[in-house]
């Protein structure tokens, strides 16, 4: 029996293979998996989560390099893993046992990857409690102005169809909390990641007006 490929958006033909164009491309492959896959959405608000810790806390250089390390080897993994998905589905129009185990080990090695992150985190928060439980003034303000930028980029990334207002809106008003903080940051390295993340995510929006889901 032939289970039908899912529908995807279709990335735009390919004009030039010049160096900018393979960043383009690069690009666009980027803001697609953010815009179409849903782990990648998750991996994209957790990363803001982690440039908000990072940019209020002040870390040793170790832990900064590891922490910005971990959350790119995430994103490299699921953009590896999205496109193995897309080329087993492109290789196998009918369901297959191999195919399946195939998508499975993809998506652990993922899995892996956060987990380990995750327990990477818990250890450096551990390891810096004592920093922690003496910036309550940071932490507080940190949580005043993170928690809703990172509710900006959440609302940035649903897939959920909504006026471009409201992503207009949601964009500038990350813009805005994102300024607020960066004065009193305690790491100019997090909150360019932040602001990084904050622009993929209205990017991902621009992405799914211009091709969106039937």
């Amino acid at each position: 029996m032939t289970v039908p490929a899912p529908h995807r958006p279709q990335f735009p033909s390919r004009r030039s293979n010049g160096l900018f164009a393979s960043f383009g491309h690069a690009w666009a492959g980027l803001i697609h998996t953010v815009a179409w896959q849903r782990n990648m959405r998750i991996h994209l608000i957790s990363g803001v989560l982690v440039g908000l810790v990072g940019s209020g806390i002040p870390l040793g250089l170790a832990e900064k390099v590891t922490l910005i390390f971990c959350v790119l080897l995430i994103f490299f993994a699921e953009i590896l893993n999205s496109a193995l998905e897309q080329l087993v589905d492109l290789a196998v129009q009918q369901f297959d046992e191999k195919a399946r185990l195939t998508k499975d080990a993809a998506a652990a090695g993922v899995l892996v990857l956060a987990g380990g992150t995750v327990v990477i985190f818990a250890a450096i928060l551990i390891n810096y409690w004592e920093t922690v439980r003496t910036s309550t003034d940071a932490i507080l303000r940190q949580v005043a102005l993170g928690l809703p930028l990172a509710g900006c980029a959440t609302v940035l990334v649903l897939p959920q169809p909504r006026p471009v207002a409201i992503d207009v809106v949601a964009f500038l008003a990350g813009c805005g909390l994102l300024a607020l903080t960066a004065p009193t940051s305690a790491s100019l390295v997090f909150t360019a990641l932040t602001a990084a993340l904050l622009f993929i995510a209205g990017a991902a929006a621009r992405e799914r007006r211009r091709h969106p889901q039937p």
